[in-house]
């Protein structure tokens, strides 16, 4: 695939395009034809030293995905994770993770965002642990601390997290207990329910908060109740194994 210089220009300039449909054209255009030119990538490189740009992600996107990204493209993507729209923040986090599937000095750049991001920056990076897997007592604690941060989104996120790691501790439940029992925010109480009930083995002080929360006279809670219950008494019924 040969391009001109305006129309390579062209799709650089497209990167910053209010249309993600034209931008995602010229980031897949712009990938194939920077893996063969080390000119190009220089090029793409320096605009992400271009304060004027609109969309530095893009930029960055496109070089992520080249081998061995180097670290100011790492930190445009991590700083992109608060992108407005969904779609660009998965598209992000999912790169990011594939990337520390490699490089593994990222999974603490997620472990130090999960401290001192924004709201939206947090719960992606939490995201990102949840998804590369990790096992271990130490890759557990910063989505536990997270179950305390001050905003609730960012508890939920924790919450739903922790889903994924069924080698968590009894101290690791019993703060989801807590959250379930002390949390103000309803939507972290039902996260965390869901996430209890998903990892099975109840303690009793759970099993007896959800029987209040079941007899309650609040629907929501009502309803998450209801539901962890029937999760449990499935997975109790499930042959051994299955």
């Amino acid at each position: 695939m040969n391009k001109s210089d305006g129309e390579i220009a062209a799709l650089i300039a497209d990167l910053d395009h209010a249309d993600k449909r034209k931008i995602r054209v010229a980031a897949d255009t712009l990938l194939f034809l920077a893996a063969q030119s080390a000119e190009l990538r220089a090029a793409l490189a320096g605009l992400l030293l271009d304060p004027s740009r609109k969309n530095q992600w893009a930029v960055a996107y496109v070089l992520g995905q080249l081998p061995r990204p180097n670290g100011k493209v790492i930190e445009a993507l991590l700083q992109s994770l608060d992108h407005p729209s969904p779609d660009i923040r998965w598209a992000i986090g999912l790169l990011l993770v594939r990337i520390a599937k490699r490089e593994k000095d990222l999974i603490s750049r997620f472990v130090e965002l999960c401290h001192t991001g924004n709201p939206a920056q947090k719960r992606m990076a939490l995201y990102c642990l949840r998804d590369l897997h990790l096992d271990g007592a130490e890759s557990v604690i910063p989505l536990l601390n997270a179950l305390k941060d001050p905003d609730p989104t960012v508890r939920v996120a924790a919450a739903i997290s922790l889903k994924a790691r069924p080698d968590m501790d009894e101290a690791g439940r019993a703060a989801l207990v807590q959250c379930f029992l002390d949390d103000p925010d309803l939507r972290v109480r039902n996260a965390a329910a869901v996430t209890l009930a998903h990892l099975g083995l109840p303690s009793e002080k759970f099993i007896a908060a959800l029987e209040k929360a079941n007899a309650s006279d609040d629907a929501r809670l009502k309803k998450v109740a209801a539901a962890a219950l029937a999760t449990l008494k499935n997975k109790r019924s499930a042959p051994s194994g299955s």
